[in-house]
C-alpha cells in the first residue's frame, strides 16, 4: 500500500532573481573502493544520512560481475526522477493529473571521440498515456527548462575538485 507523500513546495515560476546560486537542498555521498580498491568495481556508496547505502559493481558488459548497481544506473535514476518531478509540477500547474506520467532514462557509457576518454549519452522518453501531444509538448518543454539535470546536460554544471589534506 502506498502512503501519501506531501508534495514539495516548488513552483514553475521564475521566482528567483539572485546574483548567485541559492541552494535549497544539499546532500553528500561518499564512494570508497572495496576489495579491488576501485569504487566502480567493488565499492560502496553511502550518503551522509545513511539512507543510501549500496554496493557498486561493474556491469557485466564492462567485465564486472553485475552484482550491484553502477554509476550509470544511479545517474539514469536521478535524471528520470528529476525530469519526472519537473513534468509533474508543470502538469499540476496546468490543472492536469500527472499520475500516469513515466519517464525512462537511457544512459550510455562510451568513448569520447574528441579526447579518447569517456562520455555519457542520455535519452529520455516520456510516456503520458491518454494525453493529447499538442497539450503535452509545451509541458515537456517547460519541464526541460525546469529540470536541473537537463540544464546540467546542456550547459554543464559548476564543479570543483580539490584534494583534501
Amino acid at each position: 500500500m502506498n502512503e501519501w507523500t506531501r508534495l514539495p513546495n516548488l513552483s514553475i515560476d521564475k521566482d528567483f532573481d539572485g546574483a548567485t546560486f541559492a541552494p535549497i537542498y544539499t546532500t553528500k555521498v561518499t564512494v570508497s573502493g572495496g576489495m579491488a580498491s576501485h569504487g566502480r568495481a567493488s565499492g560502496r556508496a553511502r550518503s551522509a544520512d545513511g539512507v543510501l547505502d549500496l554496493n557498486l559493481r561493474m556491469p557485466t558488459e564492462l567485465g564486472g560481475d553485475g552484482k550491484g548497481t553502477n554509476p550509470e544506473q544511479l545517474f539514469a535514476a536521478g535524471f528520470a526522477a528529476c525530469f519526472h518531478g519537473a513534468l509533474s509540477l508543470a502538469a499540476r500547474q496546468a490543472a492536469l493529473d500527472p499520475a500516469a506520467i513515466s519517464v525512462e532514462a537511457t544512459v550510455a557509457f562510451g568513448r569520447d571521440p574528441e579526447d579518447g576518454g569517456y562520455l555519457l549519452h542520455v535519452d529520455l522518453e516520456v510516456k503520458w498515456p491518454d494525453i493529447d501531444p499538442v497539450v503535452a509538448a509545451p509541458l515537456v518543454k517547460k519541464a526541460d527548462s525546469l529540470c536541473p539535470y537537463t540544464k546540467m546536460a546542456l550547459r554543464g554544471t559548476p564543479t570543483s575538485i580539490r584534494l583534501a589534506s
